[in-house]
């Protein structure tokens, strides 16, 4: 059980990164803060990223992966998603910072006159921007967990750099460490780990001014006691203070790993807290799920981002998460939407227990996420629409069911006979793209006996949306004669937030995007429900 904070300082790891990027900050920053959880401590974590985007709101999946939105409406990078995964900490607008957003708002403070007319500067100005940034998550928590984006060398986060050397000054000498995770690559011709890239990764931040207090050493192979040593002494780290982190089957054994290495002991004790043996037993049930599942599901995921995986980085946690619910292993089938414009879903689809589309954005592959929906509808397999994969579902039951010929949504043809998907009639749209969402967390009331109502077990729930496209309500009674079931509004009554059909053994589609609220200790319910039904059809199948 966690304990509330007791009153004391606040005290602080900085989490960087060096050699290459994608070795895994955001795991590594998400599974301390777990351990630390596990060990009785409040905690939180906070994403500092160094590109000039106010947020990721507008940036391409395919250069900057998924959009993790908090539940009061901020979107955010992906990691965030991983921290709210692997502690019980709720991320907000204020654990993502990024430079722009920095840069913006020292712009306007010099704007409104607040710097008396002294030369705006990235020394103080900046930096004791982002110091402040840094202490507004600090409340009522006994560890903040700070990941700087990015690697150690780039110029973009210098500023973020220099704040955090600044921001052990400004604590008591034991309130502050710094995590440095670098890669040692195995070079195989030579059969040895080398140490030189870490060394020069210390390097470079021992010039800014910052010397680790431990080392997270990326790594395929084994450390021997001499690596360690030899790392140690060039890198001036106590031996004890460098620590493996090996390449794990699943992220979800990263926690389990660093204990074992005793990274939680050493992190404790550098804080000068109480070392506590961490309660690990969910942690362990969860692995034990995952190393020795009861079957398998596959499942069609159909989506037109689908050579790049971390565009849906929390729906794919939140499929494994059902499986380990489930014990079952997850065989995930990626369909181009595209392909399915040409060759239709029975080739790619046939055999798929389940079908899923996700959301997404832009008209390329949406015909062929129309077709997955009438391939599951006609051949009674378990879909699980989200955002847009209720609008594809919508579009493909309203011409093949309910006879409105050319229907389409609005957002990809405006001059549609039949705009099934439409903006609402208090929606505007301005020049700027971001932030013109719904975005954020919204209640929704379910309707008794419904798919939905069976999963949740309960009226009333909430969950997180970032979509501009709403169901046209002009055409909610004559879908529903035609057999569609709404089974989730807002509580007004104006919003169609989940829809279902009754001739089926398991169609729903909502507006919202309820993988964002998965974690492996708390499976979302919708898609716990969905494995449940593909499990049940692939079952059906066998016998």
């Amino acid at each position: 059980m966690k304990k509330k904070s007791n009153g004391k300082k606040t005290k602080y790891i900085f989490v960087t990164g060096g050699v290459l990027s994608s070795l895994g900050k955001g795991i590594a920053a998400a599974s301390i803060g777990s351990l630390l959880e596990c060990c009785g401590y409040t905690i939180t974590l906070l994403k500092l990223d160094p590109y000039i985007n106010v947020d990721p709101g507008t940036m391409n999946p395919f250069q900057h992966g998924e959009v993790f939105v908090t539940h009061d409406g901020a979107e955010t990078d992906l990691d965030l998603g991983h921290y709210e995964r692997f502690t019980h900490a709720r991320m907000t607008r204020f654990n993502n910072v990024t430079a722009g957003r920095i840069y913006n708002d020292v712009i306007q403070k010099e704007r409104r006159g607040e710097y008396l007319g002294t030369t705006v500067q990235v020394i103080p100005h900046i930096t004791d921007e982002i110091k402040s940034r840094i202490r507004a998550v600090s409340e009522d928590v006994d560890v903040v967990i700070c990941e700087i984006g990015g690697t150690v060398g780039d110029i973009e986060s210098l500023p973020f750099l220099e704040a955090i050397r600044q921001f052990r000054f400004d604590q008591s000498p034991r309130h502050v460490i710094y995590v440095h995770l670098t890669l040692l690559p195995y070079v195989k011709t030579a059969d040895e780990l080398k140490t030189k890239p870490t060394q020069h990764s210390v390097q470079k931040l021992r010039e800014i001014g910052i010397q680790p207090d431990i080392l997270l050493c990326r790594t395929e192979r084994q450390l021997t006691e001499d690596v360690k040593k030899k790392i140690a002494l060039f890198c001036n780290l106590e031996v004890e203070a460098v620590v493996p982190a090996m390449d794990a089957e699943s992220i979800y054994q990263v926690p389990l790993n660093f204990h074992k290495e005793g990274l939680d002991n050493i992190v404790l004790e550098k804080l000068g807290l109480s070392v506590h043996e961490p309660d690990l037993k969910e942690w362990q049930v969860i692995n034990e799920y995952l190393q020795k599942p009861e079957g398998e599901v596959i499942i069609g995921i159909v989506g037109k981002y689908v050579d790049l995986k971390e565009s849906y980085k929390s729906l794919i946690e939140a499929l494994v998460h059902a499986g380990v619910s489930n014990r079952v292993r997850i065989r995930m089938k990626w369909v181009s939407a595209e392909d399915l414009e040409v060759e239709g879903g029975g080739e790619h689809l046939r055999e798929c227990d389940g079908i899923l589309v996700p959301g997404g954005f832009g008209d390329r592959g949406f015909e062929g996420k129309v077709q997955s929906a009438r391939f599951a509808r006609e051949n009674k397999i378990p879909y699980f629409g989200i955002c847009l994969g209720m609008h594809s579902a919508v579009v493909e039951f309203a011409r093949s069911v309910a006879r409105l010929e050319n229907a389409n949504s609005a957002e990809f043809v405006p001059e549609t006979p039949h705009p099934i998907i439409d903006l609402m009639p208090d929606q505007e749209l301005n020049g700027d793209k971001g932030g013109t969402m719904r975005l954020g967390e919204y209640p929704c009331q379910l309707r008794k006996g419904s798919f939905a109502f069976k999963a949740y077990g309960k009226r009333e729930i909430s969950e997180r949306h970032r979509h501009r496209y709403e169901f046209n309500n002009k055409y909610r009674f004559q879908l529903e004669e035609a057999g569609m079931r709404i089974s989730g509004i807002s509580p007004n009554g104006n919003l169609v937030e989940i829809i279902e059909l009754n001739d089926h053994p398991w169609f729903l589609a909502g507006q919202f995007h309820p993988e964002f609220k998965s974690s492996p200790r708390e499976p979302h319910p919708l898609f716990n429900e969905f494995i449940a039904q593909a499990l049940k059809r692939r079952k059906s199948r066998q016998s």
